[in-house]
């Protein structure tokens, strides 16, 4: 299921602009724009009649803006667990750190972050996660004329390489013996190898091949080898007191994953069925 379409507004909160997108989940047919009650009893959420949804502009393919609306594998999961609560979604789009730490979800933002977010043993002492719903792999991507395939050859040849803070990403390549340069978006990110700031970057498989797609990077950049990390993404709510929420999530990953959409979602979003994702 996609988006439906809207616009994009901004608003100040803290001195700090916030970039929001809303997306509505349509409740049947001929559903109106009015706000509705959650179907689900239990469920507490920030605003009513909505799910507000943190994540990080630009994280193609799970989350990212096409034709003013933000979509994605994460958003279309994200809207299917609004229509099992009989809400719209809302997305608040921040910066990874405060979704990573619980921060944006501890301080009322949000109600769940959706951000390819891995779930670690650091990560669970400050928020609670959902079943799994995608299993991560790295890649190093860089320029097409420089290749550098492994986080070895990068240490090797004194690369410079870029990450993003507070990623699995950073991690492999600080326990590689790699002091890399950090970046809070994956725009910046790419940005910076595309400059030369940067030699190579470290970031998610899937979304070094997404990139590798676009016409302005295709031939001009390369992936390096894949890196199974053995570690998978999950969605992300309150530490407490989300639990009936957490609940709703999981029943939809599960019932996703039973039926038949998740394949065709993750085939849609990434261009491969599930279980290629480590590898494509």
């Amino acid at each position: 299921m996609t988006a439906s379409r809207h616009g994009r507004r901004r608003w100040a909160v803290g001195g700090a602009m916030l970039s929001v997108a809303l997306l509505t989940a349509s409740c049947g047919e001929g559903a109106s724009d009015k706000a509705v009650s959650p179907l689900v009893k239990n469920v507490t959420l920030v605003k009513s009649g909505k799910i507000v949804v943190c994540t990080n502009v630009p994280y193609e393919p799970f989350s990212f803006t096409r034709n003013g609306e933000v979509v994605g594998f994460d958003i279309a999961l994200m809207d299917k667990v609004a229509r099992r609560l009989g809400v719209k979604q809302e997305i608040v789009d921040i910066d990874f750190d405060p979704i990573r730490s619980g921060a944006a979800l501890n301080s009322g933002k949000c109600d769940v972050a959706a951000a390819g977010i891995t779930i670690t043993e650091e990560r669970r002492k400050n928020v609670a996660f959902s079943d799994s719903y995608f299993d991560e792999a790295l890649s190093l991507m860089s320029p097409e004329g420089k290749p550098v395939a492994t986080l070895d050859e990068a240490r090797a040849g004194k690369k410079r390489v870029g990450v993003l803070t507070g990623t699995t990403s950073m991690k492999a390549a600080v326990d590689e013996g790699i002091e890399p340069q950090e970046y809070k978006d994956s725009g910046k990110q790419l940005t910076a190898l595309r400059s030369g700031s940067v030699d190579v970057i470290v970031q998610d498989l899937p979304v070094v091949t997404s990139w590798l797609k676009k016409p302005e990077l295709a031939g001009k950049f390369t992936a390096g080898q894949p890196i199974s990390t053995g570690a998978h993404y999950g969605f992300v709510v309150k530490k407490k007191g989300s639990e009936h929420l957490l609940k709703v999530i999981n029943e939809v990953i599960a019932d996703a994953k039973q039926d038949g959409s998740y394949a065709q979602l993750h085939q849609k979003w990434l261009g491969v069925p599930p279980e290629q994702s480590a590898t494509s």
